[in-house]
């Protein structure tokens, strides 16, 4: 483990456009590039994309740690990246997220003035909509998850992603470490941006489409399936509005 030192893990499957606009915000991260260590975890992208990244891209960012894998899913990149790392502290950057340039130095002032949390989180933009986060409360968590994935965890408290979830692992992240005793600090600020997107990581429904349950739309049911799997699997298994 490197003190001080920040891992910034990357999880691509193709979209790799998007991907050099995230290390770009990485690398203008105020806290300074010696601090900072970024690797990127190809996810089984297309071979003619990714070589093209490799070619016309990776060359402007020669520091990036760069590990090829085969379609294993986003939790599983993110824990290959992480056995990769060597930083005091991590955080699992997606390829479509764009931080504004205070974004580490805040989270990491927030953990080092806060002993007790082994996690630091912000709220956050989805394209235009601002899905704003709160203080933490560990009851609330087990009913909902209002934490994002790219928070900023000490190393020695991170638990690791299940790689058998499609849906909710950061929630499960987060539930898992709690079991441990272990919480996060909320930092009230919105640090960062995430772009929409078909086909990648990211995605969401308009919140009131959730009060229907029946509804025939694949992306519903597979939120609520994977929902109940995370409920059960932390015994928090009950009905829920949301």
């Amino acid at each position: 483990m490197n003190h001080n030192l920040i891992s910034v893990i990357i999880p691509v499957f193709n979209h790799y456009q998007d991907l050099s606009r995230a290390l770009e915000s990485v690398f203008a991260q105020s806290i300074g590039k010696e601090n900072l260590e970024v690797i990127v975890v190809d996810d089984g992208s297309f071979e003619e994309e990714k070589e093209r990244f490799k070619k016309d891209f990776l060359p402007r960012f020669p520091n990036v740690k760069f590990i090829e894998d085969w379609h294993h899913g986003a939790p599983a990149a993110r824990n290959r990246g992480f056995t990769q790392s060597r930083g005091e502290f991590v955080i699992f950057w997606d390829a479509d997220l764009s931080a504004k340039k205070q974004m580490l130095q805040t989270l990491l002032n927030a953990l080092k003035s806060h002993s007790e949390a082994s996690y630091a989180y912000s709220s956050f933009y989805f394209g235009w909509k601002k899905f704003a986060s709160q203080e933490f409360d560990a009851e609330e968590l087990k009913k909902k998850n209002y934490i994002h994935t790219s928070a900023l965890i000490r190393r020695v408290d991170f638990s690791g992603f299940d790689e058998s979830l499609e849906k909710f692992q950061d929630w499960d992240l987060w539930l898992t470490m709690l079991q441990k005793g272990k919480m996060g600090f909320f930092t009230r600020e919105s640090l960062f941006t995430i772009k929409p997107k078909r086909g990648g990581i990211s995605s969401w429904l308009p919140s009131f489409i959730y009060r229907f349950k029946w509804l025939p739309l694949p992306a519903l049911k597979k939120y609520f399936y994977w929902k109940e799997i995370v409920q059960k699997k932390h015994d928090i298994f009950k009905p829920l509005n949301n």
